[in-house]
Order: structure tokens, then C-alpha cells, then sequence
């Protein structure tokens, strides 16, 4: 049985306990892409939500199902495929792959079922054919139209009015401005398949409730999207569905904020701001990009500037360092011996570690709020660093450090965060970060091999030279019992954030 917890539902404007339909069982349907281009990073945050939400609530012992969509034949991809020259199926094939692979580098599990448009044209035309039946549709000229008079509660999910409304839809036979389309008459060039209409292919809006139908059946726990699908794309599903199966669609309606650039436009393809995500993450750790999206309630809008990943970059070493920390002490008596020994500071830790995954859980399960999970993991690493100034720390805390090393690990099962070890993450972040610093690796390396030589001749003022020069690249030299190691010091200019 899972965990019981909070949750904003859009339907209805409130923060909601969750009730399953079936005890310990979530069915989860996220609106996917739209495979027409590269995916950006604003599509990641929903990405990002999603693939977070799920992992908490298998984590808190939920079954869950997580369906997410393709949508591979639209207006926008057949546009691009003329564009460029191609085949449609092709284009969208060729942007999957692409797309698959950028989840596959920021870490994403997949989801447990991914339908497409292109095959799910049974299950499309047969929930055509019942809205039809009902008479909530009806045929013009080959293609299929909603009747959105036919709904008695067509705006409730947006909060529209239907006299002020006009779909985007062009065709001739409309009886209302705002009917759309759900079966679009074929034209020439274009993808079509056979259907009682004749040839044609789907509207964007009657996929989705197709595919969570057969994916999830008429009632789903949840579904998720962008904030900025709410209206029309998720009002047209509820429709849909709702007019065809004559049942509640989705039970709970999650919709995550829009990532936005400071100016307050959203990033988007159309806007001309659109950042890839492969090209991101050539700069930055996955898990930086992650942390960003997550120090945010899923709710709010994220905004983006230049500044916005070198910090996360930072927050993101900072976690890392104190566990480092917290890995390098070592000591056997019982933890709260060794506390009460070494002060305030180390309480704290000790405090802190034993009351991380109750105030862990109460963060997530109250509308799933990732911000204030984060900030227990930041105060937590801060009363860490606090304690290991202490002379005796390093030689007596251990115990105490195993207990914040336990919460730690939390942080990874949970938020998907510190799933690297140390040596990984600086490795990491070496290879991404150097080349913004204006230097190579191997650069670094021949520098710290002439300083070796300084030292051993003792010639300290080239050795301090050499040291300054690194630090002015953003480059800390640490100083070992069997030589000398480097790393990329995270700083606003450079790499993170001091």
C-alpha cells in the first residue's frame, strides 16, 4: 500500500489528500512531445517533474504506471518535413531518437509505455466513432468536429467561457467557432489513414484521450503536462472523454510551471529563446540541470538566464563536498557519545540526520514540494561542514557522519540527486566546465607537474606563481601527502557559485 499524500489538483483549485481508484495503484499520463525539432530545456522540466514524482512514489511503495506520449503526425511536423524536404514519419522518427537519447543523458528512467499517434489509429477512430454516436460530433466534409455545445461543462478544468472562445482549427462545416477538430480531412501531401469518414488523419487533441484510454482505461489516476496545455489541449481531453465514456476523465490534474526567461516570455521554439538539451548538458552535469528544475516548487514559473545553471552547479557541489566530508570521518563510539563530546555542531548533525527522512517525506507528500526537500538536504550539509571544523571531527564523528550519509542517500532515491560518487562528479565536471575556463586538462596537468619540480627545488616563488595562475582559471590545487590534486572551483564567473 503506498504512503498516503497531498496533491494540487487543477480541476478543482485545491490541495487534495489522493485517493487511488485502485488501493496502492497510481496510472500516471503525461503529455509528451511533439516531435518536430530537438527537445529544450523547458520541455525538460516537465520531464524532469514527472520522472521525479514517479521515483518518489515507487519509493513510497506505490504501483505505478507512467504513460507518456509521442505525438509523431501533426500540422507542426508535417510544416518542417516540407521545410526540409523529408518524409513526415520520418522527420518524427528522426526527432524520437533524439529525444530519446537526451532523457537517456539527464538520467530519466523511461516511462512504462510510450503510444504514438501513428500507432494508435484504432483506438483514435473508435473513441471518434462513440463521440459521433453520442452525437458530441459530428462529420463536414470528410473531416470530424466537436460539439462543444453538446458539453454542459466545457471550461471547467481552464475556467473559460464558451462564448468567448474560437479553436484554432481552420475548416469549413464548423457549427460553433470553438468546435475542433477531431478527424482532419487528408490533403494532398499529407499523412492519411482510412477511417468511416474517409481518409484523413487525427486532430492534436482526441490522441491523447485515445491513447490514456487504452494505455490506462476510461478513468486515470492522474494527468500531468505543462501548465501552458491546460487550455485547449487538456480542456479538449476532458471533453473527449468524458462525452465518450460518460465517466470522470482523470481524477487529479498536475501541471507544472513554465520555465521562462527573465523578460518573462516563456522559452519556446516560437519565441526564438529555445535552449537544446544536448547542447546544455555538453556544459553542465545532468544532475546540475535536475537540481535547477527541483530547487523550484513544480508549481511555480523557473526562470533561465545565464546565471541559472552555474548556480545550480554550485548547490549541486556543495551537497557533494559534504558528503565528501562526511565520508572522510572516521571514529567507533555510539554517535551520541561522540556528540556530546564535540559540542553543538555535531547535536545538530546528529539531530538532523535522525529526523531527515520524516521531514523528507512531509516536504514530498505535501504537493509534492522538491524546494523544501532540497532545503533539508542544504541544512543538513551546512551543519555537516560546521561540525568538521572541530579538530576532533575528522578522527571521532564518524558514527555521527554515517547517520548524514544515510539521509544523503535518501536525497538520491528520492530526488535522483548525488547518484555519483565523488571521483565521478569532479570528473564530471572537469571535462564540461575547463573548456569555459580557457583551459585543457592536460594544460592543468603540465602546470602542477612544474610545480612539483618548484617544490622539490624549493623554489617557492614559482610554485606560488604557478598556484596563483590556476586560481585566476578558477582551478583549486590541494596539496597531498603523495602530491598534488586539482578541481574546478565552482564560482559565479566560471563554473558555479561561490
Amino acid at each position: 500500500m503506498g504512503a498516503p499524500f497531498r496533491l494540487y489538483n487543477t480541476r478543482t483549485r485545491d490541495v487534495e489528500g489522493f485517493v487511488p481508484s485502485t488501493p496502492g495503484v497510481v496510472g500516471l499520463y503525461v503529455c509528451g512531445m511533439t516531435v518536430y525539432d530537438d527537445a529544450h530545456i523547458g520541455h525538460a522540466r516537465a520531464m524532469v517533474v514527472f520522472d521525479t514524482f514517479v521515483r518518489y512514489l515507487r519509493y513510497r511503495s506505490w504501483q505505478v504506471t507512467f504513460v507518456r506520449n509521442f505525438t509523431d503526425v501533426d500540422d507542426k511536423i508535417i510544416r518542417r518535413a516540407i521545410e526540409a524536404g523529408r518524409d513526415p514519419l520520418e522527420l518524427a522518427e528522426h526527432y524520437i531518437e533524439n529525444f530519446r537519447r537526451d532523457m537517456t543523458n539527464l538520467g530519466l528512467a523511461p516511462p512504462d509505455a510510450e503510444p504514438r499517434v501513428t500507432q494508435s489509429m484504432d483506438e483514435i477512430i473508435a473513441l471518434i466513432a462513440k463521440l459521433v454516436e453520442r452525437d458530441h460530433a459530428y462529420e463536414a466534409e470528410g473531416s470530424v468536429w466537436f460539439d462543444v455545445t453538446s458539453d454542459d461543462d466545457y471550461g471547467a478544468l481552464s475556467g473559460q467561457q464558451l462564448d468567448q472562445l474560437r479553436s484554432e482549427d481552420p475548416g469549413t462545416g464548423k457549427r460553433h467557432p470553438a468546435d475542433f477538430a477531431l478527424w482532419k480531412a487528408k490533403k494532398e501531401g499529407e499523412p492519411s489513414w482510412e477511417s468511416p469518414w474517409g481518409p484523413g488523419r487525427p486532430g492534436w487533441h482526441v490522441e491523447c484521450s485515445a491513447m490514456a484510454w487504452h494505455a490506462l482505461g476510461e478513468t486515470i489516476d492522474i494527468h500531468g503536462g505543462g501548465l501552458d496545455l491546460v487550455f485547449p489541449h487538456h480542456e479538449n481531453e476532458v471533453a473527449q472523454s468524458e462525452c465518450a465514456h460518460g465517466q470522470r476523465y482523470a481524477n487529479y490534474w498536475m501541471h507544472n510551471g513554465l520555465l521562462c526567461m527573465q523578460s518573462g516570455r516563456k522559452m519556446g521554439k516560437s519565441e526564438g529563446n529555445a535552449v537544446a538539451i544536448h547542447d546544455l548538458l555538453e556544459s553542465f552535469p545532468a544532475e546540475a540541470l535536475r537540481l535547477y528544475y527541483l530547487q523550484n516548487h513544480y508549481r511555480s514559473p523557473l526562470p533561465f538566464d545565464e546565471t541559472a545553471l552555474p548556480e545550480a552547479l554550485c548547490m549541486l557541489g556543495r551537497l557533494y563536498e559534504a558528503r565528501e566530508v562526511a565520508e572522510g570521518m572516521r571514529g567507533e563510539e555510539e554517535p551520541t557519545v561522540v556528540a556530546e563530546a564535540l559540542g553543538a555542531d555535531a547535536i545538530r548533525v546528529l539531530e538532523l540526520s535522525e529526523g531527515f527522512e520524516s521531514a523528507l517525506h512531509a516536504a514530498l507528500d505535501d504537493d509534492f514540494n522538491t524546494a523544501a526537500a532540497l532545503g533539508h538536504a542544504f541544512e543538513l550539509a551546512r551543519a555537516v561542514n560546521r561540525m568538521s571544523n572541530h579538530k576532533k571531527a575528522m578522527r571521532r564523528a564518524g558514527p555521527i557522519a554515517a547517520r548524514a550519509l544515510e539521509a544523503f542517500a535518501l536525497v538520491e532515491r528520492t530526488l535522483g540527486l548525488m547518484a555519483d560518487t565523488t571521483e565521478s562528479f569532479q570528473a564530471e565536471i572537469k571535462a564540461k566546465r575547463l573548456p569555459h575556463l580557457g583551459l585543457t586538462p592536460e594544460e592543468v596537468e603540465e602546470l602542477l607537474t612544474k610545480r612539483a619540480e618548484a617544490r622539490v627545488n624549493k623554489d617557492w616563488a614559482t610554485a606560488d606563481a604557478i598556484r596563483d595562475k590556476l586560481e585566476t582559471h578558477s582551478i583549486a590545487v590541494m596539496d597531498r601527502e603523495h602530491g598534488s590534486d586539482w578541481r574546478v572551483r565552482l564560482n559565479a564567473s566560471g563554473a558555479g557559485c561561490d
